[in-house]
């Protein structure tokens, strides 16, 4: 327990122990029945100095009342008469405290039960197997927001009819303060529509980085509650407001985050043959696992026959006669890269970008209907 700081109330300096003065001159004012005022100077009992400034101490402490018959005089007063008046100013204004404390009670308590009714209400899982469900879920957490949203959209780039409806949910939120995170992969770079909403969302406040493959679509609002794809249902979604599957979604997303690198102003030629390298690199870190077209084309957000054509180029490079042969010649060339992507057990695309999850798109870019872009 914190010890009582009496300087926070100047009231309570008046309640600390008396001096050896003050209680000599307190005892004798009761004696006596009182003290004439010009024989405080005069005390025997105590040095003159010592007595003026006694006086004016119990006067203070309301030990002592000055009366007047003729001259003045001082009177002993009661102790506890005493602590009862100088307590009533610091009673008085405690009842007033406790009255605005208590309407302040009154009108949060309704406010703060319907809230927590609310919450309680709500499950720490909810699935939404339709994307118009989704969609207003998105929006009404995307309204709510108080401090931070994080995005992870795999899947290159985006089509302009899904940004242009995003343009104007960015806005409100980063115009809120919002902070905006969002991971898009290396591909989306050459996605002309994907790039201008970028620059425009990236001088309002918004940061993004690309990454390769490796990461999973989701989007998460003040750390509370995550929105990921269905697994057997793109147009659908996972509501998730468990606090720990939250905080493990989380990290991850950090954990991406902190490997990804940012969004490039301009994509000059070097830029643009770094990032094809990059793409280039994770084709063959699927090919040495052996994945089938689609899965790598759906894995590196591109489309089946541009990425055939980097298959092509990779095996025409290393001089391979098969996809079974470019395994093996790739597995020979660098044997880290495959120790360097999960295992799958099913064989299931298990990377965490598998899908595209329409329903999933966060409020900055909201789905429509988006058959096309799936």
């Amino acid at each position: 327990m914190n010890k009582l700081d009496i300087s926070d109330v100047p009231e309570l300096a008046s309640l600390s122990p008396l001096t050896e003065a003050e209680l000599t001159v307190y005892a004798y004012a009761v004696e006596q029945s009182g003290i004439d005022g010009e024989e405080v100077p005069h005390l025997d009992v105590v040095a003159p100095d010592e007595a003026e400034a006694a006086v004016r101490s119990l006067l203070k402490r309301r030990l002592l009342l000055p009366v007047r018959d003729g001259g003045l005089r001082y009177v002993a007063v009661p102790p506890d008469a005493a602590s009862e008046e100088l307590a009533r100013p610091i009673a008085n204004r405690a009842r007033v405290v406790r009255h605005a404390a208590d309407r302040l009670r009154d009108e949060l308590l309704p406010v703060y039960e319907s809230g927590l009714e609310r919450r309680l209400r709500r499950p720490p899982f909810e699935e939404l197997h339709e994307v118009t469900a989704v969609r207003k879920q998105l929006d009404r957490l995307a309204a709510e927001a108080r401090f931070e949203v994080l995005t992870s959209q795999p899947g290159g780039g985006r089509t302009e009819e899904v940004l242009q409806e995003a343009m104007a949910r960015t806005e409100e939120l980063l115009k809120r303060g919002v902070r905006m995170r969002t991971l898009y992969q290396h591909t989306a770079q050459f996605s002309a529509s994907t790039v201008a909403y970028v620059e425009i969302v990236s001088r309002l406040g918004a940061e993004v980085r690309t990454l390769g493959d490796g990461f999973m679509r989701m989007i998460a609002f003040d750390r509370e509650t995550a929105v990921i794809e269905l697994k057997d249902n793109p147009r659908g979604a996972l509501v998730v407001r468990e606090p720990n599957v939250v905080a493990f979604l989380v990290s991850a997303f950090e954990l991406m985050w902190g490997q990804g690198e940012k969004f490039p102003e301009n994509l000059g030629r070097d830029q643009a043959i770094l990032a094809s390298d990059k793409t280039k690199e994770d084709i063959i870190r699927l090919l040495v696992l052996g994945e089938p077209d689609k899965v790598i084309a759906r894995r590196m957000g591109m489309s089946v026959r541009t990425c055939q054509r980097h298959i092509a180029k990779i095996m025409e490079r290393i001089g391979a006669k098969s996809r079974v042969h470019a395994g093996y010649l790739l597995r020979e060339y660098d044997d880290t890269l495959a120790r360097s992507v999960p295992a799958r057990s099913d064989g299931a695309d298990v990377g965490p970008g598998a899908g595209t999850g329409a329903g999933t798109e966060p409020p900055p870019e909201t789905v429509s209907a988006r058959d096309g872009d799936r």
